[in-house]
């Protein structure tokens, strides 16, 4: 009967992942791979063609190499986070997620202000760095997106590393690069690779980084599809892309989590060793020096692009002024975008709280009855539930016009709101499964046998104790909305133009100072969730 208890109240969670993921997707898979019956021609098509095999290539390679610049900058602090207390380690510790929910194109507007060629960095220099519309823009704006998640992650297990380990490989000689190669390396293994995997997924589908910072050069899969579709309308190509870059992510995707499988079984060792606290002397020693160094390094390489951000939205005509601001909060029709800046910011809000109601509204559900009954097929639903987290905006939207362009849904505030969703939900769903992952089932059976039903108990019980877990899930769901740029442009009428959107627009027309602005306004809204997520110290990666 709690079987299929579970099952009734994850039924309406799966028909909609049926109805707004996979019906789409099946759409996507015909139009790439079916022409009166099956057929590879469009993907021989694709593959064929020398500038669709670059991007792909290209799509490949930006990721790995992101993923190993991420780690060599990552790796250290880690160390340092796993190993030392010291002072400003919390405000550092902090920042470090500060990036993690900003909106990807203010990244990239940030890294423009900076590495521009009328940017802050030439004006010191005297000329252009050439950065900016290069490989090199797309690896350090991954790098700075992706290197938390490489610091949390894998201090996270090397403070869990049993230091009997590494005394017992003292005493039999062991020391310096041999301790750590031999012994210390093998035990946080499973985080470096796991946190190596999540950087590789996220920059293999990113969108706006490479879109904006790469130029018309350095294309990515991401950026093909959606000019294949939106500039040039040649949908089929478009879908064999998509066929391509699905196919690719879910095994990326697959790897990844068979890697935190791993990675989690290992952080469940209860045994935490305590940092040790760096004395004053420490401080001025070449340990200490070297700590200080990274730490200016973090606050620089995070805290500058935003500060550069933050001063050129004070800038107007060269002088230092709130015009911008007075601008963005205009109600004044902006033809830019078919509605008013200020209706922007309304249209994001709207989206991201719609957002947070329906991918808990999907996840809760399924998180639920995947941690909490045990069932023949269990791990397949796992895997098709967690399917969407490999799918990126641009072939959600892709998609969503295929399957909805001759119904109502089409073109309205709803398909843009369910697409944000979809792309939400694996995050919901992963933050609700860790939760209630770390909850005792005897607490439940506890209440169970008190007389309690399954609802009361989970009300009364287990949602107290995963409130952390929701609220962070909620909170990401709201970032990943009001930071989503690819689907909206896909979906969205004039009338439903979000903040992100927007700035893009701005700088389209080199409109940097309400570009700015509206990054700013952007800005504050992630810092309070990153403040909230801080406060609560749940983990969703």
């Amino acid at each position: 009967m709690k079987l299929r208890t579970g099952y009734f109240i994850a039924v309406p969670s799966l028909a909609f992942l049926l109805i707004f993921f996979y019906l789409p997707l099946a759409d996507i898979l015909q139009l790439g791979l079916w022409e009166n019956g099956p057929t590879l021609r469009f993907l021989s098509s694709v593959l064929s063609n020398s500038y669709h095999r670059w991007v792909i290539l290209f799509t490949i390679g930006q990721a790995l190499a992101s993923t190993l610049l991420t780690l060599l900058i990552g790796l250290p602090g880690a160390y340092i986070f796993a190993k030392y207390e010291f002072p400003g380690k919390r405000l550092i510790r902090a920042l470090l997620t500060v990036p993690f929910v900003m909106p990807g194109i203010m990244v990239a507007l940030g890294f423009i202000l900076l590495f521009g060629k009328d940017g802050f960095i030439a004006h010191l220099m005297g000329h252009d760095p050439g950065i900016i519309y290069t490989w090199k823009a797309i690896l350090l704006a991954h790098a700075f997106y992706n290197f938390p998640v490489v610091v949390r992650m894998v201090s996270s297990l090397w403070q869990r590393v049993n230091p009997h380990y590494e005394e017992m490989a003292k005493t039999l000689g062991a020391r310096g690069f041999k301790l750590f190669w031999k012994v210390t390396l093998p035990l946080i293994s499973p985080a470096i690779f796991a946190s190596a995997m999540l950087t590789f997924v996220f920059c293999f589908l990113s969108f706006s980084v490479p879109l904006i910072l790469g130029g018309y050069r350095y294309v990515t899969m991401e950026v093909d599809i959606f000019s294949t579709v939106m500039t040039l309308l040649d949908f089929r190509t478009g879908a064999a892309l998509a066929v391509i870059q699905i196919t690719l992510s879910a095994f990326f995707m697959y790897i990844y989590l068979r890697s935190l499988d791993a990675y989690s079984k290992r952080e469940e060792q209860r045994v935490l060793q305590r940092p040790a606290r760096l004395t004053r002397e420490d401080l001025f020693s070449l340990k200490g020096l070297g700590i200080i160094l990274y730490s200016a390094l973090v606050f620089v390489f995070i805290v500058v692009p935003l500060i550069a951000i933050v001063y050129d939205s004070l800038l107007y005509n060269g002088h230092l002024s709130l015009e911008n601001y007075r601008r963005v909060f205009s109600p004044e029709y902006n033809p830019m975008f078919g509605i008013s800046t200020l209706g922007t910011i309304k249209n994001s809000l709207l989206f991201g709280f719609t957002t947070v109601v329906l991918s808990i509204m999907i996840a809760l559900p399924l998180a639920y009855l995947l941690n909490r009954h045990d069932f023949r097929g269990k791990g397949v639903l796992d895997v098709l539930v967690m399917l969407p987290l490999a799918s990126s905006p641009v072939t959600v939207a892709l998609g969503y016009i295929m399957a909805f362009q001759s119904t109502p849904l089409y073109y309205t505030f709803w398909i843009v709101a369910i697409a944000h969703s979809v792309i939400a939900y694996p995050f919901v769903f992963r933050s609700l499964s860790t939760g209630l992952g770390k909850i005792k089932r005897n607490l439940r059976e506890a209440a169970l046998a008190l007389g309690a039903n399954e609802w009361r108990a989970f009300l009364r019980v287990e949602f107290p104790l995963a409130f952390g877990s929701f609220l962070v899930g909620a909170i990401f769901a709201f970032a990943m909305s009001i930071a989503e740029l690819g689907a909206t442009y896909m979906l969205a009428k004039p009338e439903y133009t979000t903040m992100s959107l927007a700035v893009y627009k701005f700088l389209g027309a080199r409109y940097f100072g309400s570009a700015s602005a509206l990054s700013v306004l952007l800005m504050l809204v992630s810092a309070v969730g990153f403040l909230i997520i801080e406060g609560v110290g749940e983990e969703v990666w």
